[in-house]
């Protein structure tokens, strides 16, 4: 293989679509934006904007309340954990969240890592995260392992 035949794959690089380029691009004279009217002019804005008429957004009533400071956890699976310890990726013994964020399992903690019960555990964990399910404490500890909560007020 020689320099001047290295290409991308097949696929891989799509080309801009240049507009206003002439008749025979397809997308010339107008550019695909029809004629005349408040869209085919530069600088429009109108999302959601519907000609004075109250948008339809505001129209809806509006209920409940976000929490702005909610705590957002990183969720696992207890049958990920086991498919992770039986590939070798995790060691039983000692798992933890940074364990966890090392491995793969999670990409990153956020606010901690909470553990759910989807899923079978057989393997004997001792396992330390920021939240747990109580179904998921309980499996592990009938699969003879431990499963300890960092903050008490964290596990719901």
């Amino acid at each position: 293989m020689k320099l001047h035949e290295l290409r991308d794959n097949a696929g891989a690089a799509k080309k801009r679509t240049r507009v206003g380029r002439g008749p025979g691009s397809g997308k010339g004279k107008m550019g695909g934006r029809g004629i005349k009217g408040q869209k085919s002019r530069s600088g429009v804005a109108i999302n959601g904007y519907e000609g004075g008429q109250m948008p339809l957004y505001q129209r809806l009533p509006k209920r409940g309340f976000n929490k702005p400071n909610r705590k957002a956890y990183a969720v696992v699976n207890l049958g990920l954990i086991q498919k992770f310890i039986d590939a070798g990726k995790l060691d039983a013994a000692n798992i933890t969240e940074d364990s966890l964020v090392a491995s793969g399992l999670v990409r990153r903690k956020l606010d901690g890592v909470r553990v759910l019960a989807k899923g079978e555990i057989t393997a004997k964990a001792t396992i330390s995260v920021t939240g747990a399910s109580a179904a998921a404490v309980e499996a592990v500890a009938k699969a003879g392992g431990a499963l300890t909560v960092a903050t008490a007020a964290a596990a719901e």
